[in-house]
């Protein structure tokens, strides 16, 4: 609690308090964020290294943004093509998918930044569409011969059919085999959608697709709406990657979807992303571990300086950028010495022998901590998705960086592991506003006085009635204003009503002068 000296003197006129304290100077709040580790470019395929670092300077952005971007493109790009098994004789198998959030303040240049790498994915939509278009000319050719020929051969099958039933027959098979399939269209991304939609889409291509959202509180707070469990479960379900979906709808009929695989990509703004957070820890539809599977959310600090780039895009990064992605998009398992299982419809690879070992030691590590129980149950749950993590990042660094495949090396693996310790740092800070709310609820109280929304002599009620962010309910208030006293903000007294006492708490003069 404060210790600032309360005088003998009488009050200030209107004041509730009985007593005016001699006030000490109000010192620092605690940060609300936690450190979060910078960005390396090392950490990214040797391919990518020179144009992510174009695209960050030229923007004037955090190179975590389009470094996450380019990994959830791969992810996409790669989809079910190939997996890893991590362990050596178990049939554990992990699908390299994807879910990336760049998280910063309005300005950041956050959509920009992970427009540049989904261009990769626009680029080969286009070339997939003029593909698809030519099919579809030649599908109406081949439709026209066949009318033709089935309408040709009506009569024989007409004869046939009362004279030699065999023949008949033969000629129906005939008649069966001019139907040829529609062309499909591949497709890489997508912006928006039903979840109905987006099952057509998977339907039609099994390896899968991006989803990209600017604003992914939008997707994220359609998918905690009533009547939309079904399109929540579909999600949870795609981020595996290697599982089936059934849509039932009444009027469409049924759906099967062989392979559910969704890589997502988006922006979120702190403010309300700490409040879906605050919402899904007290035990709300986000509480089914949606968010944690954003394992690749990083929310790095926002630069202290800026300067104005003007000049030409690394045309040469980007090309080279491109024709990494373009040959994981015509990349063929068998060409990589990738391994199948008559159960499993997925090739894999697996660790090299060092790689193995050093996965194994990794894993030793991981484990007791998501067992200690010392942990925030939300920072647990996303740790525990680090068993896939880093597997996945690990394959996708390799197949980038090893254009002949074979065993996932040890070099991939080591980068993989220290992605994992740089969003470790970054998830630590998303979930903070869960983990110590304390902090972002002082800080908030802090802003509403200082901006005068507050007057001497307020209560409890007073901050969490009008629903500030982060001051949603008396627990969050009561945190504030605890942080508050311990720092010499404010100042509590209990005044005697007339009926119950009431806490009401003082403002330190100073924080107005000097805070």
């Amino acid at each position: 609690m404060s210790d600032c000296i309360y005088n003998a003197t009488s009050p200030e006129p209107n004041s509730p308090f009985t007593q005016s304290p001699s006030w000490k100077r109000p010192t620092p709040l605690p940060d609300e964020l936690s450190p979060v580790e910078p960005f390396r470019i090392e950490l990214l395929p040797k391919v990518f290294q020179a144009w992510v670092s174009d695209i960050a300077e030229r923007l004037q952005c955090p190179a975590d943004f389009p470094a996450v971007a380019i990994m959830v493109v791969v992810a996409g790009i790669v989809g079910r093509k190939i997996g890893i098994r991590p362990q050596q004789l178990t049939d554990w198998l992990v699908v390299p998918n994807l879910w990336g959030a760049v998280i910063g303040r309005p300005g950041l240049m956050k959509t920009p930044a992970i427009q540049e790498p989904l261009n990769i994915l626009k680029r080969l939509e286009i070339d997939a569409k003029q593909q698809y278009d030519s099919a579809v000319r030649e599908h109406e050719s081949s439709v026209l011969i066949a009318n033709a020929t089935r309408e040709a051969r009506k009569g024989d099958l007409r004869k046939a059919v009362t004279k030699d039933r065999q023949a008949a027959e033969a000629i129906a098979r005939e008649l069966i085999q001019l139907d040829e399939p529609e062309p499909v269209r591949r497709r890489y991304l997508v912006n928006d959608g039903t979840v109905e939609k987006l099952g057509e889409i998977l339907n039609e291509n099994p390896n899968g697709a991006v989803v990209f959202r600017d604003e992914l509180m939008g997707l994220l707070k359609s998918l905690d709406k009533e009547g939309r469990e079904g399109a929540r479960a579909f999600y949870l379900e795609a981020w595996n990657g290697n599982g089936r979906f059934t849509f039932d709808r009444i009027g469409r009929g049924t759906l099967d979807i062989a392979a559910a695989i969704l890589s997502v990509m988006g922006g979120i703004q702190p403010g309300p992303l700490s409040e879906y957070l605050r919402r899904a820890s007290l035990g709300g539809a986000g509480d089914d571990g949606l968010l944690q599977r954003f394992q690749l959310a990083v929310w790095p600090d926002c630069p202290s300086s800026w300067r104005n780039v003007d000049r030409i895009p690394d045309s040469k990064a980007r090309q080279a950028a491109f024709e990494a992605c373009e040959r994981l998009d015509n990349l063929e398992a068998v060409a990589l010495a990738a391994e199948r299982d008559e159960f499993e419809s997925v090739p894999f690879l697996r660790f090299g022998d060092e790689a193995q070992e050093r996965f194994n030691d990794w894993r030793a590590e991981l484990e007791p901590r998501l067992r200690s129980g010392s942990e925030h149950p939300a920072i647990e749950s996303h740790l525990a998705k680090y068993r896939s993590l880093i597997p996945s990042l690990a394959l996708l660094i390799h197949l980038v960086d090893e254009p002949d495949g074979g065993p996932v090396t040890l070099e991939a693996l080591e980068r993989a592991i220290d992605w994992g310790s740089y969003l470790e740092s970054h998830a630590r800070r998303v979930y903070g506003s869960i983990a110590n709310p304390s902090s972002g609820a002082a800080k908030a109280l802090a802003a509403k006085i200082e901006a005068g929304a507050l007057q001497n002599g307020f209560t409890l009620r007073d901050v969490y009635r009008p629903g500030w962010s982060g001051l949603i309910d008396r627990s969050d208030a009561q945190a504030a204003v605890d942080v508050l006293i311990d720092h010499d903000w404010l100042a509590s007294e209990t005044i005697d009503t007339g009926g119950r006492p009431q806490t009401v708490y003082r403002i330190n003069p100073h924080v107005t002068k000097a805070s």
